[in-house]
């Protein structure tokens, strides 16, 4: 079964102008802050997936987390992160960042850079609740190398694939498809820029690009 989310059709927070958070626009998949849908509560483990688009200068101040595995994919710009377990730093376009948070950590989300930052910021759930924050910073992530998230039974791969070129979907009970740019087809579905398909009991699926492109790709080993 494949479910296909529309980018158009996500929900919009943020405020680009005004406020305390101003030069901030978000995008948000799944139920988040003020916009709750009962039927858009989680998928597996998954519990967000946001489009950060954050304005030089612009940031999140710092704020708590807890019982959350948070990976985060800079599309462009440079990210600056600090937090409450002395961790501090830059993480540039293709790199993965993993705040474990464990029974609570707090951190600060900036762009201290000249230039607009977008980065795609994942939630999950852990398998067991509390131990100890941890950090995890992968500069230039390859295609080749997955990242294994064992604290929520879940692997994220990264597709770059040029027009035309097919890569295998994990066989697997779930898989979180997220369009960082380009176009793609996926059991049968067109995909753009920003779209998601949620797909379970996965068996023989391709991800064919139609234009260059760049996928993020959960694998999850329950739902």
């Amino acid at each position: 079964m494949i479910d296909v989310r529309r980018s158009g059709d996500r929900f919009r927070g943020g405020d680009p102008a005004t406020g305390d958070s101003a030069g901030i626009e978000t995008l948000h998949a799944f139920s988040f802050g003020r916009f709750y849908d009962p039927d858009n509560l989680r998928f597996g483990p998954i519990l967000a997936c946001n489009e950060e688009r954050l304005a030089p200068g612009a940031g999140f101040d710092e704020h708590p987390h807890s019982h959350t595995e948070i990976v985060t994919w800079v599309v462009e710009g440079e990210l600056t992160h600090r937090d409450s377990a002395s961790q501090a730093t830059v993480v540039r376009a293709g790199d993965v960042q993993h705040l474990s948070s464990a029974a609570g950590v707090r951190h600060v989300e900036r762009n201290d850079g000249e230039h607009p930052l977008t980065f795609i910021q994942m939630w999950l759930a852990p398998l067991e609740p509390g131990g100890e924050p941890s950090y995890t910073h992968v500069a230039g992530m390859a295609d080749s190398t997955p990242y294994v998230l064992p604290e929520a039974g879940a692997v994220l791969h990264v597709r770059r694939q040029a027009e035309g070129e097919r890569t295998a979907v994990p066989d697997v009970a779930g898989v979180y498809a997220h369009v960082v740019r380009g176009r793609v087809r996926l059991a049968g579905e067109e995909l753009d820029q920003g779209d998601a398909a949620r797909i379970t009991e996965a068996e023989g699926l391709e991800l064919e690009a139609l234009e260059p492109a760049e996928v993020l790709l959960w694998e999850l080993a329950s739902m």
